[in-house]
């Protein structure tokens, strides 16, 4: 017999008793706020269609997660075996002279045989919330009832209450922003709006595979392409390549966007003349742009960005310090998002200089900054959000969207810049019914933190009451215009 799946009502508060006591009264108020889901990266196309399935425990948990699949792999346990899709290459997908697994079951066994490696890990915290709150699952998943649980999860993905629709609002999302490439046609979006059902799904504009020159050799081009082809302005110059960005960016905005997004290696900014900008990008268009180039190209497109949120008031995030596809075999084999993005230091105060000084002072630009260097955080981020009217710092990311980088992040940013200069919470994930267990986690952190201010005499309850609801829904709501 299998172990029971074990969420205590004060989980991850701390244990000092009168602490926990504050805070289990702060968590009760905001436990059952609607969920502000103002940045991520889940389908859109899961909603177009009122009908849209999941398909397997394997489809849903597995095989498009790569915060489950990189583990595995870390493990020695190759991709194929989890199903993950192979990058056409005009040729059957093999390895090792067999085929990727298509046997979702096998996955699904191969997942639980292993699934102690995610013991005291975030995804692992995910996962049982997922099994036991959203399926019902009550056993610990191991090798021996792994087929049992599927069957189980499975049954359950068959209902109609399981649908992607009924989940969002069984999850009670009262608003969620997609991640749409800058030539993206938002057909799904439009089929959510033209199918009549009432909740609020939104893209966000991200324009990376067309503004940064150093994408693999060919994708530059064809994106441009594709840029020229939805916005209808033919693209030969840099003066077009700005027209095509601000039409697509209206059209987002008149689709439902509030926010742009960004990613690039270093947050370096810099201001180019238009002669200089339109000579690199037709450098890039004869394919002959260098390193030096692209850097310096996407220093300038940042603070054209900037510019451009001011104009149209577009939220702006920077999300940066992503060495992505580190792991070259996996990025032949698999392509993009495949877990061997890795974080670099990462420098904000220089390399920002020039856009804040430029536009770092008008409150009509609202720039969002996230991290991956944590070293950043009391020395740079927390100083510049507590200057800038235009910043506002963003929870934190990705490796550190877990308690302890939570707790840290109170620890470091919120004595200088202050909660109310921060964006409050975004769970930043593809796996959608990941998503209430990432606000829970959140909102569990933020009381225990608030709990120890009042234990300590910070703040009065009171006022531990008003930031625990800003903290959970107030502070993404108003930082991304929602």
């Amino acid at each position: 017999m299998s172990d029971e799946i074990i969420l205590p009502d004060d989980r991850y508060l701390g244990p000092d008793a009168r602490q926990k006591e504050i805070a289990l009264q702060l968590y009760a108020q905001v436990k059952d706020l609607p969920l502000i889901c103002p940045h991520g990266h889940v389908d859109p196309r899961l909603f177009a269609d009122p009908n849209y399935s999941f398909g397997s425990p394997a489809d849903l948990l597995i095989i498009p997660d790569h915060y489950v699949f990189r583990m595995l792999y870390s493990q020695g346990i190759p991709l194929e075996n989890l199903g993950v899709p192979r990058v056409a290459r005009g040729e059957r997908s093999r390895t090792n002279g067999g085929e990727i697994e298509r046997d979702h079951r096998k996955i699904w066994q191969t997942f639980a045989d292993n699934y102690y490696l995610f013991r005291g890990t975030p995804t692992g915290v995910w996962l049982a919330y997922e099994l036991r709150v959203i399926f019902g699952v009550k056993e610990q998943l191991t090798r021996d009832n792994a087929q049992k649980i599927y069957d189980e999860i499975a049954a359950k993905l068959a209902l109609p209450e399981f649908r992607p629709r009924k989940m969002f609002e069984q999850f009670k999302i009262e608003v969620m922003a997609t991640t749409d490439a800058a030539a993206d046609p938002l057909d799904h979006h439009r089929a959510i709006r033209a199918s009549g059902w009432q909740a609020r799904i939104v893209p966000t504009f991200r324009p990376d595979a067309v503004v940064n020159l150093d994408a693999p050799a060919g994708a530059w081009r064809k994106n441009i392409d594709a840029l020229s082809a939805v916005s209808g302005i033919a693209i030969t110059n840099y003066q077009s390549l700005i027209s095509a960005l601000e039409n697509r960016r209206a059209y987002f905005k008149q689709m439902g966007a509030t926010a742009t997004d960004h990613a690039a290696l270093t947050p370096y900014t810099n201001e180019l003349s238009k002669s200089e900008a339109n000579t690199i990008f037709r450098r890039a268009l004869r394919g002959r742009a260098s390193a030096e180039d692209a850097a310096r190209f996407t220093g300038h497109m940042l603070m054209e960005m900037a510019r451009m949120s001011i104009d149209d008031g577009l939220v702006m995030q920077l999300h940066p310090g992503s060495f992505r596809n580190h792991n070259a075999i996996i990025f032949q084999r698999f392509g993009l998002d495949k877990g061997c993005d890795i974080p670099t230091p990462t420098e904000y105060t220089r390399y920002l200089y020039p856009l804040l000084n430029k536009y770092g002072n008008d409150p009509r630009l609202s720039l969002i900054l996230f991290t991956l260097d944590e070293t950043t955080y009391a020395r740079e981020l927390a100083p510049l959000a507590g200057h800038y009217p235009a910043v506002k710092l963003g929870p934190p990311w990705w490796f550190h969207d877990s308690l302890n980088g939570m707790a840290r992040y109170f620890d470091q940013v919120m004595e200088t810049a202050g909660i109310y200069n921060t964006a409050g919470f975004n769970d930043d994930t593809r796996a959608f019914p990941s998503i209430p267990a990432r606000h829970d986690v959140w909102r569990r952190a933020s009381v225990n933190w608030l709990a120890g201010l009042v234990g300590r005499g910070f703040i009065g309850r009171n006022e531990a009451e008003e930031m625990a609801r800003a903290l959970a829904y107030n502070l993404a709501k108003k930082a991304y215009k929602l």
